[in-house]
């Protein structure tokens, strides 16, 4: 996958996440639930912690944690992204994912302090965190990441089995 089109994955997922973020936030009053089908609803909601509101009461220090662990991985994985080669398009792929969704977060912690929630799905009375669209485009940049790692055979196991799969 050539370096333009994964930083434009990124840049897509960002300003989706950004807008759509603006949009909840100024379009909704908070926890106001507005039903698109019978299992998922759109509804505001901040999240001052990480993922499943991991920390979210925790008085402040959160941000400036979260904040900093965002930048170093968004860093690690921009760098990541331009190293790998054209042949490497899932791994690319997943990566350009998850920086995406690392970077629209990143924007409304140091923007808010907190990140804007609103995708909110459901089972009868059983509800799933909220998210939004970093949040799933990380989800599933990690989910095609482990696909990879655990079923893509490495050049290693190739040659110690002599096939070529």
């Amino acid at each position: 996958m050539p370096h333009l089109l994964r930083y434009a994955i990124v840049l897509v997922i960002v300003v989706a996440d950004q807008i759509t973020k603006i949009w909840a936030d100024t379009s909704l009053a908070m926890y106001e639930q507005v039903p698109i089908t019978s299992f998922f609803n759109i509804t505001k909601a901040y999240n001052y912690g990480a993922a499943f509101s991991f920390l979210n009461d925790a008085g402040g220090w959160q941000r400036w944690l979260f904040t900093g662990i965002s930048l170093v991985v968004s860093i690690v994985l921009t760098v990541w992204l331009y190293r790998m080669s054209r042949q490497e398009r899932w791994l690319s792929l997943s990566i350009a994912l998850i920086l995406g969704g690392a970077v629209g977060n990143l924007i409304d912690r140091v923007w808010y302090g907190y990140v804007v929630d609103f995708i909110q799905v459901y089972w009868n009375t059983s509800y799933f965190p909220s998210f939004n669209i970093a949040d799933a485009a990380i989800s599933c940049g990690t989910v095609i990441l482990l696909a990879i790692t655990l079923f893509e055979k490495n050049d290693t196991e190739k040659d110690a089995t002599g096939s070529q799969d």
